[in-house]
């Protein structure tokens, strides 16, 4: 199985841009910024720093890692990185979510920003083969100033590659309503309305992001399944859940893999997606959530690339793009069971 997956051409639509970054990278920016930050430069130590006690410490470690990138060189490398890491996973498809407030916020000049990871969108896609596009979320815990200024980003500089308007960070403590005018203005401009929900707080934050953020797709949406209302909405709706087994387990949303909510997702009839938000530091990849998400579903190679043409299906790809890859997972099932 796991070699079946690790050949299996693949579509991501929740992975984070810093949080993506490989320990090699985080290491090679701790060391030039060596004195001005706690992230350790060895990449063995990297490990224990990213071992996290709850959602909060988890954030707090994250925005360490942010505070790394300090100009469009770090940005412009670490970007390419991650698209490294995935072609060697065979994704050739990832909607990445990029918070560029936190990088303009410390001082990365904004038009600077988006030419680096546009330089490095259009790079990957030559060299490596892997198609790039961005979602532009607000960090929740950084308030209204932030979704202000993320909007502007997103609006009025608006790169190439940007296709949704997401919303991270804590939920608790931080309600989904407020930001609903900056929603309303990346939708009315055509992006996809993709904010996290559930994860760390109850259905009513789903409920939230579908009624007041006009969501088309929930990340993470772990707590959903606690409502049978809600539940019936997304399987009506077609809603699709970006779901991200090792984070909930690492960041302390879920207590034991064994009970994570997605097998009663998938009976339920939803549209679920696998994905691993910040894989380096949750000490996984996309390879390795398919073969979780296999185990807990009892999957062979047809049921583990039938979760893969889910993501597919709930990208933002357009036709002709979705059905190129369906495609390419078809042919490689079928590839593997001629062997």
């Amino acid at each position: 199985m796991e070699a079946f997956i690790a050949a299996m051409p693949k579509a991501e639509l929740h992975v984070h841009h810093v949080g993506s970054a490989s320990p090699r990278v985080v290491a090679e920016l701790a060391a030039r910024h060596e004195g001005r930050t706690k992230v350790p430069r060895d990449p063995a130590a990297l490990a224990e720093y990213f071992t996290f006690t709850d959602f909060a410490h988890f954030i707090e470690v994250y925005l360490s890692v942010v505070d790394l990138v300090r100009d469009a060189e770090d940005v412009r490398a670490l970007t390419f990185g991650v698209a490294e890491d995935m072609a060697r996973q065979n994704i050739r498809y990832a909607e990445l979510t990029v918070t560029p407030y936190s990088s303009v916020s410390r001082g990365i000049p904004d038009v600077a920003f988006m030419e680096a990871i546009e330089d490095a969108r259009h790079r990957a896609e030559k060299e490596l083969g892997v198609v790039l596009r961005w979602c532009f979320d607000i960090p929740g815990e950084a308030g209204l100033a932030a979704a202000e200024e993320t909007a502007r980003l997103a609006l009025d500089l608006a790169p190439e590659g940007l296709v949704s308007f997401g919303l991270g960070g804590p939920e608790v403590g931080v309600p989904r309503p407020q930001f609903k005018p900056y929603f309303d203005r990346a939708r009315a401009a055509g992006l996809r309305s993709v904010p996290h929900a559930g994860e760390t707080t109850g259905p009513e934050t789903v409920w939230d992001a579908l009624r007041v953020l006009g969501a088309e797709r929930i990340g993470h949406g772990t707590q959903a399944v606690r409502d049978r209302a809600l539940v019936d909405h997304l399987g009506e709706h077609r809603i699709p859940l970006e779901v991200c087994p090792t984070s909930n387990i690492a960041t302390r949303a879920v207590e034991r893999i064994e009970d994570h909510p997605i097998k009663r997702m998938v009976e339920a009839g939803l549209l679920v997606t696998v994905n691993s938000d910040d894989p380096p530091m949750f000490g996984t990849d996309l390879n390795t959530e398919y073969a979780v998400a296999a185990r807990l579903l009892g999957l062979d190679e047809a049921g583990v690339a039938g979760l893969a043409k889910n993501a597919v299906e709930a990208s933002f790809l357009d036709a002709t793009g979705k059905a190129r890859l369906a495609g390419e997972i078809d042919a490689h099932l079928t590839r593997w069971r001629q062997v």
